[in-house]
């Protein structure tokens, strides 16, 4: 089988660093917050091997633009699969429940 690379773009590296902080500073809680930041990017990396394991997002930002979606805790992974170049690109991580 072939691997995909995933690449993060800067707004995904900036979601997870502000998921980071929010839990570890201003929760007071940094080994939760360093357990969660694993978990999501154990999510991002099983995309190198299955990439299309997302369902296409079909409401808020990115929506019908061939943007995928993968849930990992409570947090929404957003990324587009790039079949010939075997890239995955993911733009954003939110929180689930925001109006994203």
């Amino acid at each position: 089988m072939d691997k995909y690379t995933v690449r993060l773009y800067t707004r995904a590296y900036r979601d997870l660093d502000g998921i980071y902080v929010y839990i570890a500073e201003q929760l007071s809680e940094p080994l939760v917050a360093e357990r969660l930041i694993e978990s999501i990017e154990e999510a991002i990396f099983s995309l190198e091997s299955f990439p299309e394991r997302g369902s296409v997002r079909r409401i808020g930002a990115y929506a019908d633009q061939g943007y995928r979606q993968l849930f990992a805790k409570n947090y929404v992974i957003v990324y587009r699969v790039l079949k010939d170049k075997k890239e995955v690109h993911v733009v954003a991580v939110r929180y689930a429940q925001s109006q994203f």
